[in-house]
């Protein structure tokens, strides 16, 4: 990977390591738009304020619209989500993995 790659994925990770930014986006995924107040419900346990900011910068990278209708992903954050859909099915993959950890380690135990 270039030097000039590296610091795209940099700049990109960086963004969505925001708090609660790739929640807002996920919550946008099924692609109907979300008002603010919506928005926070399905995000959940979020401040408006943080809310505000995370669409703010979300906005600015070109991942998140404002329509009529209210918030949505743009072309560009549909992509993105398209491309994170595999982490539902990791997801899942990964917690059933943890379980068994998690019972390995409770029977060492007793």
């Amino acid at each position: 990977m270039s030097a000039k790659e590296n610091a795209a994925v940099g700049q990109l990770l960086e963004l969505l390591e925001s708090r609660y930014a790739i929640r807002v986006l996920w919550a946008l995924k099924d692609g109907h738009p979300q008002t603010f107040r919506l928005l926070q419900d399905s995000v959940g346990s979020i401040t408006p304020n943080t809310l505000n900011t995370r669409i703010k910068e979300l906005r600015a990278a070109g991942l998140l619209g404002h329509g009529s209708d209210g918030y949505n992903v743009t072309t560009l954050g549909a992509d993105l989500l398209k491309r994170l859909n595999d982490l539902q099915a990791f997801a899942g993959k990964w917690a059933a993995s943890q379980n068994k950890v998690s019972a390995v380690i409770t029977e060492k135990k007793k």
